[in-house]
Protein backbone atom coordinates (compact mmCIF):
# COMPACT_ATOMS: atom_id res chain seq x y z
CA UNK A 1 0.00 0.00 0.00
CA UNK A 2 1.28 3.47 -0.88
CA UNK A 3 2.20 6.01 1.42
CA UNK A 4 -0.12 8.46 0.51
CA UNK A 5 -3.21 5.44 0.99
CA UNK A 6 -1.91 5.08 3.95
CA UNK A 7 -2.36 8.73 4.80
CA UNK A 8 -5.12 8.92 3.89
CA UNK A 9 -6.88 6.21 5.64
CA UNK A 10 -5.07 7.12 8.64
CA UNK A 11 -6.60 10.94 8.78
CA UNK A 12 -10.28 9.60 7.60
CA UNK A 13 -10.09 7.13 10.39
CA UNK A 14 -10.89 9.53 13.14
CA UNK A 15 -13.75 12.20 13.66
CA UNK A 16 -11.75 15.59 13.89
CA UNK A 17 -11.23 15.89 9.91
CA UNK A 18 -14.59 15.21 8.77
CA UNK A 19 -15.64 17.58 11.24
CA UNK A 20 -13.17 20.36 9.82
CA UNK A 21 -14.50 19.46 6.87
CA UNK A 22 -17.69 19.84 7.30
CA UNK A 23 -17.12 22.88 9.22
CA UNK A 24 -15.42 24.88 6.61
CA UNK A 25 -18.01 23.94 4.09
CA UNK A 26 -20.69 24.91 6.67
CA UNK A 27 -19.35 28.08 7.31
CA UNK A 28 -18.49 29.41 3.76
CA UNK A 29 -21.89 28.45 2.56
CA UNK A 30 -23.76 29.98 5.96
CA UNK A 31 -21.75 33.30 5.75
CA UNK A 32 -23.11 33.42 1.69
CA UNK A 33 -26.69 32.77 2.74
CA UNK A 34 -26.84 35.26 5.48
CA UNK A 35 -25.22 37.50 2.99
CA UNK A 36 -27.98 37.28 0.26
CA UNK A 37 -30.93 36.15 2.46
CA UNK A 38 -30.62 39.55 4.90
CA UNK A 39 -29.86 42.20 2.11
CA UNK A 40 -32.41 44.60 1.36
CA UNK A 41 -31.32 44.97 -2.19
CA UNK A 42 -30.75 41.72 -4.39
CA UNK A 43 -29.48 43.45 -7.56
CA UNK A 44 -26.26 44.99 -4.93
CA UNK A 45 -25.40 41.81 -4.07
CA UNK A 46 -22.11 40.28 -6.15
CA UNK A 47 -20.24 37.52 -7.07
CA UNK A 48 -17.84 38.95 -4.43
CA UNK A 49 -19.95 39.08 -1.39
CA UNK A 50 -21.30 35.29 -1.77
CA UNK A 51 -17.29 34.36 -0.51
CA UNK A 52 -17.12 36.51 2.65
CA UNK A 53 -17.16 33.17 4.88
CA UNK A 54 -13.62 31.44 2.50
CA UNK A 55 -11.62 33.19 4.37
CA UNK A 56 -12.73 31.44 7.84
CA UNK A 57 -13.72 28.59 5.76
CA UNK A 58 -9.78 28.27 4.90
CA UNK A 59 -8.74 28.65 8.75
CA UNK A 60 -10.49 26.19 9.21
CA UNK A 61 -8.84 23.98 6.97
CA UNK A 62 -5.34 24.88 7.75
CA UNK A 63 -6.01 23.61 11.58
CA UNK A 64 -6.71 20.50 10.18
CA UNK A 65 -4.27 20.09 8.47
CA UNK A 66 -1.54 21.22 11.41
CA UNK A 67 -3.48 19.00 13.50
CA UNK A 68 -2.63 15.94 11.04
CA UNK A 69 1.10 16.18 12.10
CA UNK A 70 0.71 17.92 15.60
CA UNK A 71 -1.65 14.84 16.87
CA UNK A 72 1.07 12.32 15.70
CA UNK A 73 3.63 13.29 17.99
CA UNK A 74 1.19 14.65 20.57
CA UNK A 75 0.52 10.75 21.06
CA UNK A 76 3.30 9.18 20.25
CA UNK A 77 2.23 7.49 16.77
CA UNK A 78 4.53 9.65 14.95
CA UNK A 79 7.25 6.99 15.72
CA UNK A 80 5.11 4.28 14.46
CA UNK A 81 4.76 6.00 11.07
CA UNK A 82 8.82 6.32 11.06
CA UNK A 83 9.15 2.79 11.74
CA UNK A 84 6.36 1.92 9.45
CA UNK A 85 8.16 4.32 6.64
CA UNK A 86 11.40 4.71 7.00
CA UNK A 87 11.87 7.76 4.86
CA UNK A 88 10.76 10.75 6.55
CA UNK A 89 10.86 12.47 3.50
CA UNK A 90 8.36 10.41 1.97
CA UNK A 91 5.89 10.16 4.90
CA UNK A 92 5.46 13.56 5.42
CA UNK A 93 5.35 14.76 1.46
CA UNK A 94 2.67 11.64 1.31
CA UNK A 95 0.95 13.20 4.52
CA UNK A 96 0.87 16.71 2.70
CA UNK A 97 -0.66 15.57 -0.52
CA UNK A 98 -3.09 13.61 1.33
CA UNK A 99 -4.40 17.13 3.11
CA UNK A 100 -3.72 19.32 0.11
CA UNK A 101 -6.20 17.23 -1.96
CA UNK A 102 -8.75 17.38 1.04
CA UNK A 103 -8.20 21.17 1.47
CA UNK A 104 -8.79 21.86 -2.46
CA UNK A 105 -11.56 19.88 -2.59
CA UNK A 106 -13.35 21.48 0.57
CA UNK A 107 -12.22 24.94 -0.94
CA UNK A 108 -13.91 24.18 -4.20
CA UNK A 109 -17.58 22.91 -2.56
CA UNK A 110 -17.31 25.78 -0.12
CA UNK A 111 -16.85 28.25 -2.66
CA UNK A 112 -19.02 26.44 -5.88
CA UNK A 113 -21.85 25.91 -2.81
CA UNK A 114 -21.48 29.79 -1.32
CA UNK A 115 -22.10 31.08 -5.20
CA UNK A 116 -24.98 28.79 -5.55
CA UNK A 117 -26.44 29.47 -2.43
CA UNK A 118 -26.33 33.03 -3.37
CA UNK A 119 -27.62 32.30 -6.54
CA UNK A 120 -30.65 30.58 -4.86
CA UNK A 121 -31.30 33.04 -1.74
CA UNK A 122 -31.05 36.51 -4.30
CA UNK A 123 -32.35 35.52 -7.21
CA UNK A 124 -32.23 39.08 -8.74
CA UNK A 125 -28.54 39.01 -8.26
CA UNK A 126 -26.05 38.97 -11.35
CA UNK A 127 -24.54 36.23 -10.17
CA UNK A 128 -23.47 34.66 -13.20
CA UNK A 129 -19.67 34.17 -13.66
CA UNK A 130 -16.70 35.29 -16.09
CA UNK A 131 -13.46 36.48 -16.56
CA UNK A 132 -11.30 37.23 -13.67
CA UNK A 133 -14.48 35.60 -11.23
CA UNK A 134 -13.63 31.97 -12.48
CA UNK A 135 -10.36 32.89 -10.36
CA UNK A 136 -12.42 34.07 -7.23
CA UNK A 137 -14.78 31.10 -7.24
CA UNK A 138 -12.27 28.19 -8.63
CA UNK A 139 -8.73 29.63 -7.09
CA UNK A 140 -9.99 28.98 -4.03
CA UNK A 141 -9.29 24.92 -4.26
CA UNK A 142 -5.49 26.20 -4.56
CA UNK A 143 -5.14 28.39 -2.55
CA UNK A 144 -6.96 26.24 0.17
CA UNK A 145 -4.29 23.71 -0.97
CA UNK A 146 -1.22 25.67 -0.46
CA UNK A 147 -2.93 26.84 2.94
CA UNK A 148 -2.70 23.41 3.79
CA UNK A 149 0.63 23.03 2.58
CA UNK A 150 2.18 25.87 4.94
CA UNK A 151 -0.30 24.33 7.85
CA UNK A 152 1.52 20.88 8.09
CA UNK A 153 5.05 22.05 7.63
CA UNK A 154 4.28 24.51 10.48
CA UNK A 155 2.64 21.92 12.78
CA UNK A 156 5.94 19.49 11.85
CA UNK A 157 8.22 22.65 12.77
CA UNK A 158 6.55 23.13 15.92
CA UNK A 159 5.09 19.65 16.73
CA UNK A 160 2.54 21.12 19.47
CA UNK A 161 -1.10 21.93 18.40
CA UNK A 162 -1.94 24.68 20.23
CA UNK A 163 1.24 26.90 18.88
CA UNK A 164 0.49 25.80 15.63
CA UNK A 165 -2.80 27.18 15.12
CA UNK A 166 -2.39 30.11 16.74
CA UNK A 167 0.33 30.52 14.26
CA UNK A 168 -2.15 29.89 11.50
CA UNK A 169 -4.62 32.02 12.54
CA UNK A 170 -2.94 34.85 14.21
CA UNK A 171 -0.80 35.16 11.17
CA UNK A 172 -3.02 36.09 7.84
CA UNK A 173 -5.63 37.87 10.32
CA UNK A 174 -3.23 39.64 12.79
CA UNK A 175 -0.02 39.78 12.10
CA UNK A 176 0.53 40.13 8.28
CA UNK A 177 -2.34 43.21 8.90
CA UNK A 178 -0.03 44.48 12.37
CA UNK A 179 3.06 45.20 9.75
CA UNK A 180 1.67 47.57 7.94
CA UNK A 181 1.65 49.99 11.09
CA UNK A 182 5.37 50.19 10.78
CA UNK A 183 6.44 53.33 9.41
CA UNK A 184 7.73 54.03 5.79
CA UNK A 185 8.10 49.83 5.03
CA UNK A 186 4.74 48.85 6.55
CA UNK A 187 2.83 48.78 3.47
CA UNK A 188 5.45 46.99 1.20
CA UNK A 189 6.00 44.18 4.12
CA UNK A 190 2.32 43.46 3.55
CA UNK A 191 2.10 43.51 0.33
CA UNK A 192 5.20 40.76 -0.14
CA UNK A 193 3.28 38.87 2.63
CA UNK A 194 2.12 35.55 1.60
CA UNK A 195 -1.34 35.51 2.34
CA UNK A 196 -1.53 39.09 1.31
CA UNK A 197 -0.39 37.67 -2.05
CA UNK A 198 -2.74 34.67 -1.77
CA UNK A 199 -5.65 37.06 -1.66
CA UNK A 200 -3.55 39.18 -4.08
CA UNK A 201 -4.59 36.29 -6.42
CA UNK A 202 -8.17 35.83 -5.43
CA UNK A 203 -9.03 39.06 -5.37
CA UNK A 204 -7.46 41.40 -8.38
CA UNK A 205 -9.74 42.34 -11.07
CA UNK A 206 -13.34 41.77 -8.65
CA UNK A 207 -16.16 43.42 -7.69
CA UNK A 208 -14.62 44.76 -4.30
CA UNK A 209 -17.82 46.52 -3.92
CA UNK A 210 -16.05 49.63 -2.89
CA UNK A 211 -17.88 51.83 -5.47
CA UNK A 212 -18.02 49.73 -8.87
CA UNK A 213 -16.65 47.20 -10.39
CA UNK A 214 -13.66 46.02 -12.52
CA UNK A 215 -9.76 45.61 -11.42
CA UNK A 216 -9.38 47.79 -8.40
CA UNK A 217 -12.09 50.06 -8.91
CA UNK A 218 -12.07 52.33 -6.33
CA UNK A 219 -10.03 50.53 -4.18
CA UNK A 220 -6.94 52.35 -3.60
CA UNK A 221 -5.42 48.78 -3.51
CA UNK A 222 -1.45 48.47 -4.52
CA UNK A 223 -0.92 44.87 -5.43
CA UNK A 224 3.08 43.87 -5.68
CA UNK A 225 2.56 41.01 -8.55
CA UNK A 226 -0.25 40.00 -11.18
CA UNK A 227 -2.74 37.70 -9.77
CA UNK A 228 -0.35 34.93 -10.99
CA UNK A 229 2.31 36.10 -9.94
CA UNK A 230 0.95 36.28 -6.77
CA UNK A 231 0.00 32.79 -6.76
CA UNK A 232 3.22 31.68 -7.91
CA UNK A 233 5.13 33.95 -4.77
CA UNK A 234 2.65 32.02 -2.44
CA UNK A 235 3.36 28.34 -3.99
CA UNK A 236 6.78 29.19 -3.81
CA UNK A 237 6.65 30.24 -0.03
CA UNK A 238 4.62 26.45 0.70
CA UNK A 239 7.34 24.82 -1.06
CA UNK A 240 9.77 26.71 0.85
CA UNK A 241 8.20 25.86 4.12
CA UNK A 242 7.82 22.59 3.14
CA UNK A 243 11.00 21.98 2.36
CA UNK A 244 12.12 23.36 5.86
CA UNK A 245 9.51 21.01 7.34
CA UNK A 246 11.28 18.05 5.85
CA UNK A 247 14.99 19.30 6.58
CA UNK A 248 14.06 19.71 10.67
CA UNK A 249 12.41 16.68 10.65
CA UNK A 250 14.97 14.54 9.26
CA UNK A 251 17.73 15.72 11.58
CA UNK A 252 15.82 15.75 15.12
CA UNK A 253 14.15 12.94 16.96
CA UNK A 254 10.45 12.21 16.93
Amino acid sequence: MSVIAVERIKLLSTRSPWWCMAVAAVLSIGVSALTAGLTSDEAAVSIFDTQNGVQLSQMVMTVMAALAVTTEYRFGTIRTSFQAVPSRTKLLLGKTAVVAGLAALVGLIASFGALGIGMLLAPGADLNVSGSEWRLIAGQGIVYALAAVIAVAVGALLRQSAAAVAILILWPLLVENLVMLIPKVGDDMNRWAPFANASSFINQGQNLGISGGGEGAGSGIEYALSPWGALLYFALFAAVMLGLAVLVTNKRDA
